[in-house]
């Protein structure tokens, strides 16, 4: 194959993978654009070997994201997403808010993909105190004590 074959094909990969939920088409992609970057410079690369090179930098790249970077840049956002899962909830507050940060929540179930959230109330709270979820405020549940 030629150089410009790899890089089409790793731009199409890199393409299709708008469409896919997974982020993982977008590493073949990568795999193929590096296959074209070698070709140029080793262009008498057999077919096998470059086969062989994409298959080992694909499996790099996507080992590399889901093992390493993926974990170390977390999406801690959760704003936008459904007061409706979250309003009702019951949980046990694990740390009390003090003057200086909120406190935090702990669930039994994860809400929305995080069994810990920091919470304002208006109430005076303790260490193991049942709360409900009432509200939310940007990345914070508003709670009330469940007497």
């Amino acid at each position: 194959m030629q150089y410009w074959m790899w890089l089409i094909l790793g731009m199409v990969l890199m393409g299709v993978e708008i469409f896919l939920p997974s982020f993982t088409a977008l590493w073949f992609g990568l795999g193929a654009l590096f296959v074209g970057a070698l070709l140029l410079l080793a262009p008498d690369l057999s077919l096998f070997a470059q086969l062989l090179t994409w298959s080992a930098a694909s499996i790099a790249a996507t080992a590399a994201w889901f093992g390493y970077f993926r974990n170390r840049s977390p999406d801690r956002t959760k704003a936008g997403l459904s007061m409706e899962a979250l309003v009702g909830e019951t949980g046990h507050v694990i740390a009390v808010a003090t003057e200086h940060r909120r406190g935090t929540v702990r669930f039994t179930i994860p809400l929305l993909g995080s069994e810990e959230w920091e919470y304002i109330s208006e109430d005076e709270l303790a260490i193991g105190d049942r709360v409900t979820v009432t509200d939310l405020s940007g990345n914070s549940l508003i709670v009330v004590s469940k007497h």
